[in-house]
């Protein structure tokens, strides 16, 4: 007994003077800590016209710029203003409504926004993110939200871990319906992380199965870069990851949503489409698997190397028309495809990839619908895209 009365007390000892020791430091700490500007920054602040405020705190930095993608040209590398308290600001805009990427760039180094807690990944790099509202169709709603989650699986075509993100509707948890699967493919340089964030997929989508105007539906949104990805590799490295991100689609993507999810497996209830890269990748999948879709979409793309501008840099083997003359001529596989959907923006330097490609593909018997929209090659654009698509999918 007394031996266990002196361990009590010498481990009250020790609590005690643990305790001592924190609240003498944490003292310490707040007797010595200088306050600074940036406690109680604000950024980015969205103003009531539209536009935006950017601010950072560098007091030592001798030049900020900033950095980011789908704003207006003289955006990038718009300088900010040094403020006596060591704040660089500037206001931009008004912007068109949407969701946008940013960085800083302080003194040639790129960072994001350490105010602001949204972010977007892409394939090799993060963003700070800022949305605009002003646009009813990806608006946050009170209406029922469905669930995005990040999914990892074992790729056994690349013999390594990976990740997707996996959209299910409203009531999906609770239910036992089974859903039609739509798979939905980011561009060059992004990630599956892409479409959930600057892309508004999960808002789009509520909104539109609130309203009726689309089917609730499973989105599978996969990750299109299987490694690091630059315009100017040696030609056979990115026609190389091309291809493995299509094994993995087909060996391990697809097979592991319909073993995982509640999804129906019929032609009639499959869709895939994607933006850029993503739309040479969904020609590549549903071409040559033409019996398992019905809806296909291809949004500010085609097929690369078809108007003998491949940014790919892969010119070498046979055609892409060459691989696929079975499929291409095969009437009884078309009459099942309910939707071959193009859209591209009049400004896109894909353009005439696009016009090639859907050209090629009405010679060869398809019926494609086919529209021009003002615009680029940005998110703005795709957002749309999603929004049109999504309504023509899964109709009786």
């Amino acid at each position: 007994m007394k031996y266990l009365h002196k361990k009590k007390l010498s481990l009250n000892c020790f609590l005690l003077t643990g305790c001592i020791l924190i609240l003498f430091s944490t003292n310490h700490f707040a007797q010595n800590y200088m306050p600074t500007p940036n406690d109680t920054l604000n950024s980015p602040i969205v103003h009531s016209d539209s536009s935006i405020t950017f601010r950072v705190y560098a007091p030592n930095a001798t030049e900020v710029k900033m950095g980011g993608t789908d704003f207006p040209n003289d955006f990038r590398n718009k300088a900010l203003i040094k403020q006596s308290n060591g704040i660089w600001q500037v206001t931009f805009g008004p912007i068109k409504p949407g969701a946008y990427r940013y960085n800083f760039i302080i003194d040639g180094i790129t960072v994001i926004d350490s105010r602001n807690t949204l972010v977007s990944e892409s394939n090799m790099n993060v963003w700070s993110l800022v949305y605009v509202p002003g646009s009813d169709f990806m608006e946050t709603k009170p209406v029922p939200h469905g669930s995005i989650s990040e999914v990892t699986y074992f790729s056994s075509a690349l013999n390594r871990f990976r990740r997707m993100h996996v959209y299910t509707p409203p009531g999906y948890e609770s239910g036992k319906n089974k859903y039609p699967v739509f798979y939905l493919l980011h561009g060059a340089f992004d990630c599956d992380a892409a479409w959930p964030t600057v892309g508004r997929a999960g808002f789009i989508l509520d909104n539109l199965i609130a309203e009726k105007k689309a089917e609730p539906m499973v989105v599978v949104m996969p990750a299109g870069h299987t490694g690091p990805f630059w315009f100017g590799r040696p030609p056979s490295d990115p026609s190389r990851r091309v291809d493995e991100f299509l094994k993995d689609f087909l060996g391990d993507i697809k097979p592991y949503i319909e073993k995982n999810y509640r999804v129906y497996t019929e032609r009639d209830k499959r869709a895939i489409a994607g933006l850029s890269m993503g739309g040479a990748q969904t020609l590549n999948i549903a071409i040559p698997n033409l019996k398992e879709y019905s809806y296909i979409g291809v949004y500010s793309s085609g097929v690369f190397g078809i108007d003998g501008n491949n940014p790919f840099g892969n010119n070498e083997g046979p055609t892409w028309v060459e691989q696929n003359k079975s499929h291409l001529e095969n009437e009884e596989l078309k009459e099942g495809l309910k939707l071959l959907w193009f859209a591209t923006g009049k400004d896109d330097f894909l353009l005439n990839l696009s016009r090639a490609t859907v050209d090629t593909l009405k010679a060869y018997g398809f019926d494609v619908t086919y529209q021009e929209t003002n615009g680029g090659h940005t998110w703005v654009n795709w957002r749309n895209y999603l929004f049109e698509f999504a309504q023509m999918i899964f109709k009786d």
